[in-house]
C-alpha cells in the first residue's frame, strides 16, 4: 500500500459511503429535494478541504433483498439495485453542479449515453484535479453491499479514510432508538466490531478494512458541518481501525 496522503494530520483523500435512504428524507423513500440540496452543500464544503469521492446506494429507490422476496432472481434483483444507484448519483452530480462544485459520475455498470464505466486512473486524476467523484453501481457484482464497495474503492484510490455517513452520530452498543441505555463508542478496533457483533458494516467490508489498515469513520450526515469537520481532521463520530488507538 502507498504512503497515506495526509496534510497536517487531516485526511487528504476520503471516500464517503452515502446510503440512498439518507437522500429520501424522513420516509427514506424517493429523492427529497431539500435533503439532496443540503447534503450536496455539506459535500461541497468538505470537498473544498480534501479530495472526496462518494459511493452512493439506492435503498431509497430499490432494495435487492425486497425484490428477491417477490420472486425475482436474487442476482437480478441486486443488479437492478446497482443500476438504481446511477439515478441517485446523477441527481447528486447535478446538485453539486448547481453549487459550482465540479463532479463526475462513474459506474461499475456503464450506460454509454449516460455514464462512463469506472476507471481507477480516471477517478484518481479527477480527484487530483479537485472534482468530486461519484461512484455508482456498487462493486459491479451481486451479493456485495455498498459498504464493501466503499472500502474496495478506497483501497483502489489510496484513500486515507472511509466515512460511513448514516442517520446516527456513531456506533452504539445497541440501537439508541430502542435502547435508552445504549452506549456510543468513540473508537473501536475491527476485532471489537466482530467480537461485539456490531452491525456497522458487512463482514466483507470489515475484512477489507482490516487487511489494508483502512480507517472507517461512522457519523451523522445530517449533522451540520460534520463532514467538513471530518475533512479538517476533527474528532467526529466513531472511528474504526485495525488498532482502536489509531
Amino acid at each position: 500500500m502507498q504512503e497515506p496522503r495526509t496534510q497536517g494530520g487531516a485526511p487528504k483523500r476520503i471516500v464517503v459511503k452515502l446510503s440512498g435512504e439518507a437522500l429520501g428524507g424522513a420516509s427514506g423513500r424517493g429523492l427529497d429535494a431539500s435533503v439532496l440540496a443540503r447534503t450536496a452543500a455539506e459535500v461541497a464544503a468538505a470537498a473544498a478541504k480534501c479530495q472526496l469521492a462518494l459511493v452512493i446506494g439506492a435503498g431509497n429507490l430499490i432494495r435487492g433483498a425486497t425484490l428477491a422476496a417477490t420472486g425475482i432472481d436474487r442476482a437480478t434483483a441486486h443488479h437492478m439495485g446497482m443500476l438504481a444507484t446511477i439515478i441517485n448519483a446523477l441527481a447528486f452530480r447535478d446538485a453539486l453542479g448547481r453549487l459550482g462544485t465540479p463532479a463526475e459520475v462513474f459506474s461499475s455498470h456503464a450506460v454509454a449515453t449516460v455514464v462512463e464505466g469506472y476507471s481507477v486512473r480516471r477517478a484518481d486524476a479527477l480527484l487530483d484535479s479537485g472534482a468530486v467523484v461519484l461512484l455508482a453501481g456498487g462493486t459491479g457484482n451481486p451479493f456485495f453491499t455498498t459498504d464493501t464497495a466503499a472500502c474496495l474503492r478506497a483501497v483502489e484510490l489510496n484513500a486515507d479514510l472511509v466515512v460511513k455517513a448514516t442517520k446516527v452520530d456513531g456506533v452504539y452498543s445497541a440501537d439508541p432508538l430502542v435502547d435508552p441505555n445504549a452506549v456510543r463508542f468513540d473508537a473501536l478496533s475491527y476485532m471489537e466490531v466482530i467480537e461485539k457483533r456490531l452491525q456497522v458494516m458487512d463482514l466483507t467490508a470489515v475484512a477489507l478494512g482490516q487487511e489494508h489498515d483502512l480507517p472507517v469513520l461512522v457519523c451523522d450526515i445530517a449533522a451540520p458541518g460534520a463532514l467538513t469537520k471530518v475533512a479538517a481532521g476533527a474528532k467526529v463520530g466513531t472511528r474504526i481501525a485495525s488498532d482502536a488507538a489509531k
